[in-house]
Formats: structure tokens, sequence, C-alpha cells
């Protein structure tokens, strides 16, 4: 359940200076047709779903131009949405218009589910022959490496990540001030700062019950109560979960008590993503418990306040993991220059772009890191990783977890009981994983 992001195609014209058709698929970028074809042996066709002004959009723009200067290839790049690539890759991928390389979500119920399928080039080979395992912690190759069934944390490579991510709390230093309130550090004391702001007629959590937010806050009061076995079981499937347990019946039962004690809006089952990380910029909650990809935004279009972010209180482990995946098709015409590229995004001038721009490179220098408010977050993702807090997301299990989780959360909010939910949630989690074990 990392973001879910919806991408204009203006990044094409600023970070390749190509025009491309907007379409699902590949097709109406081929040369049938045009007086001068594209020589295809020598163009590498790129498929991203990052926005020009993010950091990731940013950094992989000067690889673009660093690539064309030092192959002679050319890049016919198409940007996606997170759905677009989502919902028609299995087709895709199973065809001719598969792009050489391309950015795509880490799990096992979406790059583990392809690799499973047969449709990913396993890249072993390319990893050893370029050192990329040696720039990457061990805690980051876990959601590039699959199993023969596309379970995580494999022997064979299918993916390489070249940023991070991770959930935290983003909270109004303005708002808090004005209220006369503390970063809280215990998990009571930011109760009482979400009762301090309810007092004072204010709705404390920006949120959203329509996307992936209200899923991440249920997941993260889980591992509040959880352990690195209780998250191996639910991610990995190591043993059963019980889904009437300690630490989901836990996050069920207090996200419920959330809405009921305002800390979040009654209307959050209609909210999106957008709607939640807009209002907060907009000074309309002091709160917003979300992703780093977050950040790099909120950096460049927050100007009436001041803030920052604190770790989810009375939890060593967060939501996150390595970022999204680069990966090769397995229909891929140019292997050989779709490595070339990703080995380009890890090279440290690349890796300084996105962390000075908000995202968290996974293999800068530490000194290229100039940009003070780059640093808290990359001090902040470096802190849970050197105590093996990353717990990745709560949709990952099931290649069809994300809507039944978003679903039943909005049931929730709306007044299911929290058990009959728990009950539906476990019924699917459990005839999936039970074939994986």
């Amino acid at each position: 359940m990392a973001r879910r992001s919806h991408l204009t195609a203006k990044r094409a014209a600023a970070a390749v200076g190509l025009v491309m058709a907007a379409g699902l698929v590949l097709a109406g970028c081929s040369g049938a047709g045009s007086s001068a074809a594209t020589d295809s042996s020598n163009t590498l066709k790129l498929w991203d779903y990052e926005s020009a002004d993010s950091a990731m959009g940013k950094g992989w723009a000067q690889a673009v131009k660093i690539f064309e200067q030092e192959t002679g290839a050319k890049v016919e790049y198409e940007s996606k949405s997170f759905e677009q690539i989502r919902s028609t890759a299995s087709q895709v991928l199973n065809s001719d218009e598969a792009p050489d390389v391309m950015e795509y979500n880490k799990g096992n119920a979406t790059a583990g589910l392809l690799a499973s399928q047969g449709l990913l080039t396993d890249i072993s080979g390319a990893v050893s022959q370029y050192g990329w395992d040696k720039k990457l912690a061990s805690s980051l190759q876990t959601t590039a490496k699959y199993d023969d069934k596309g379970i995580m944390g494999g022997d064979k490579w299918y993916g390489v990540p070249n940023y991070g991510e991770f959930v935290t709390v983003y909270y109004n230093k303005q708002m808090f001030a004005d209220a006369g309130l503390q970063v809280p550090t215990t998990y009571d004391d930011f109760v009482k700062v979400l009762d301090a702001f309810v007092a004072k007629g204010i709705t404390p959590l920006a949120e959203a019950g329509a996307e992936y937010p209200l899923g991440q806050l249920w997941y993260q009061l889980a591992l509040s109560k959880a352990d690195r076995n209780w998250v191996n079981d639910y991610q990995l499937y190591k043993s059963p979960v019980d889904w009437q347990g300690t630490q989901i019946s836990y996050a069920t039962d207090t996200l419920k008590q959330y809405v009921d004690k305002g800390y979040i809006s009654k209307d959050v089952a209609g909210m999106k993503a957008e709607d939640a990380g807009t209002a907060f910029i907009a000074g309309k909650y002091p709160i917003f418990v979300s992703g780093s990809w977050w950040y790099g935004r909120f950096t460049s279009e927050i100007k009436n306040y001041d803030w920052g972010i604190f770790p989810f209180p009375g939890s060593d482990l967060s939501l996150g993991s390595s970022g999204n995946l680069w990966v090769v098709p397995a229909n891929a015409k140019n292997k050989d220059l779709a490595y070339k590229f990703i080995d380009i995004t890890m090279r440290p001038e690349i890796q300084a772009i996105i962390g000075n721009n908000g995202g968290v490179p996974v293999a800068a220098n530490p000194s290229d890191i100039t940009d003070a408010k780059s640093k808290e977050l990359i001090s902040a993702f470096n802190a849970i990783t050197a105590k093996d807090g990353l717990a990745f997301y709560p949709d990952w299990p099931t290649p069809t977890f994300y809507d039944t989780l978003v679903a039943q959360l909005q049931n929730l909010v709306n007044g299911t009981d929290p058990s009959k939910v728990q009950s539906a949630l476990g019924s699917e989690y459990e005839t999936y994983a039970s074939t994986m074990r």
C-alpha cells in the first residue's frame, strides 16, 4: 500500500523532450506509418509514474539525459498513473508492447505476482555485474528478490530500488504552537494531543478512507502491538495470522474509536489521498500520518507555516520498504539498455538529486546531501532501518487485498462491527495465504 498517484504527462516533455501518446499501451508509439521510423534496437522504452517535480522525477530526468549522452540511444518515455500500470500490467507485459524498463510496485501481490507468472526478467546476473547488491542494505533487498511462488525475500532478483520510503507523522508546527502542544514521544502523549485538538474544535488527523491512508494508519496501529515474528507471519506467510488476535483487534477497535472521538472526520470514507494531503497543505489539519513520498511536495507547496515529522509514538515498527522497483519485463526487447539505465539511476549524482529534493536515496554519499530538510527525512529513515524497523504495507499479502482493505475499513467507519470487518479481511487473506505456505 504504497502511494497511489495520478501523474501528469508533462514530465515527458520536461524530462525527455519527447511528445508521446497518452494511451495505456505503447502501440501508438510504434514507427508504423511514420516516414522516419525509430530504430527500435537503439531505443529504450521507459514507463514510470513519477511527477516531474518529485524527487524521483527530477533524478530520473537527469538519468535520461546522461543515458542518452553516454549510449547514443534514445528514450521513448511514457508517464503512466499507478492505476494504469497496476490494472493492465499482466495483459501488456504478456504482449509485444511491453516496455524495456518500468517502475513497478514492490511486494508479493505486485512484483512478486508478475515474477511468478513469468512476466518479469530474472536480473540476478545484471545485479552481480553492476554490483547493485553492494549498494543496497539487506533490509532493502527483501522486496527486490522473490521465490518461485512470488514471495519476497527469495533468491532471485526481479527488480532494483534506487530509493526508500516509509510512513511517518507529519505535523503543523504552527497549529501545535498555537495549541500549546509539544511533539509527543509516547502513545499516551499522542492521544493527549489528539484530545487537545478536539477540545478546541479541530479534527486532528487528515485522513482518507477511499484510498490508502486509512489502511496505513490501521496497519501502524497493529504494528504498535507487533514484533518481527508477527510481521513475518503476516507478510511472508510463516505461520497463520490470528485475525481476531491482539494486534489486529487493537488496530480495528482503535481506528473505530478515532472516528467516534472525532480524531478523524466522519466523512473520511469518501476522502481520497489527494484530499487528505492537500487539506494538510492548506493547514486545515495539524497531523497527517502518511508516506515519505509527500515530503518533497510539502517542501515545495507549504508556504504559510512550518512543519516537521516525528515517528509514530509507541512503535518500534513502521510501514515502509525499499521504494518501487525498476523491473525489466520478460518481453523487453532491449534488456542491456535497461540495465545501463538502471545503473545510472544508482550513481551518486542521481542519488544526490533524489536526496536533495525530498526523496530517500539508497546509495547516496552523505556529503552530497546538502538540503537541511532532506537530511531530516533521510535521518528518520536511517533510524528505522538501523533497528530493522521496516514492516512493509498492509495490502501486500494478496493481489486483491488493497481493494478489500479499503472497502472493509470504509464499512468500519460507517458502523460495521469491528469483528465482522476482521472476519472479512481474514477470510480473503487466508484463502490466498494458505496456497503460499
